[in-house]
């Protein structure tokens, strides 16, 4: 597999998979992912290069952003202070779920993580959803604290504020990586 650096024809494949995903996690009983998320701000992030997607021949089968912004409100001023990336929207496709590749995403964004300098990969979860929570504790990441102030991107309160994080390490995560070398972080001072 191979992971990319998203283009802006992505964004209606970006929109299907959070839809996809928002289905299968209302049958599990979570409202993570109910509120549309608007196309011109993923459109953004895709032009500014921190969308990834993972793909297999001609199929996407995973996506992940990684960025150097932390969303506001999230992070002390103490933690923003520290070389950090961040991950967001991380999804699976369901007909790639149980292949361990959203664990090898998270691998492959602690060692790009890692070649920018970074001390850490932080994300936000769903705060209602404990079992996501609980993947991202079994997949290495150590809980911070959980913010309930604020709004989300998409409109409405904050609902994904579970915080969490991980060293940056490089790592053998097995996929072509055909993505730009990252850029150094600039220095917090």
């Amino acid at each position: 597999m191979i992971i990319t650096p998203a283009e802006p024809h992505d964004v209606s494949k970006l929109l299907a998979f959070r839809e996809e995903a928002a289905a299968w996690l209302r049958n599990l009983g979570s409202d993570q992912w109910s509120r549309p998320y608007p196309a011109d701000k993923l459109l953004a992030t895709i032009k500014a290069g921190t969308v990834f997607m993972l793909r297999d021949g001609h199929t996407t089968a995973g996506t992940i952003t990684l960025t150097p912004d932390a969303e506001d409100g999230l992070w002390t001023d103490e933690e923003l202070a520290e070389p950090a990336m961040f991950v967001n929207k991380l999804t699976v496709a369901r007909d790639y779920a149980g292949q361990n590749l959203g664990g090898r995403l998270l691998d492959w964004a602690g060692d790009r993580a890692c070649h920018a300098g970074a001390q850490w990969v932080r994300l936000d979860a769903w705060t209602t959803n404990e079992a996501l929570q609980r993947y991202y504790l079994a997949q290495g990441f150590t809980y911070v604290r959980t913010v309930r102030e604020g709004t989300a991107v998409n409109g409405g309160p904050r609902v994904s504020g579970w915080l969490a994080q991980r060293a940056a390490r490089p790592a053998d995560h097995g996929f072509t990586d055909r993505t730009p070398a990252p850029a150094p972080l600039r220095s917090a001072a």
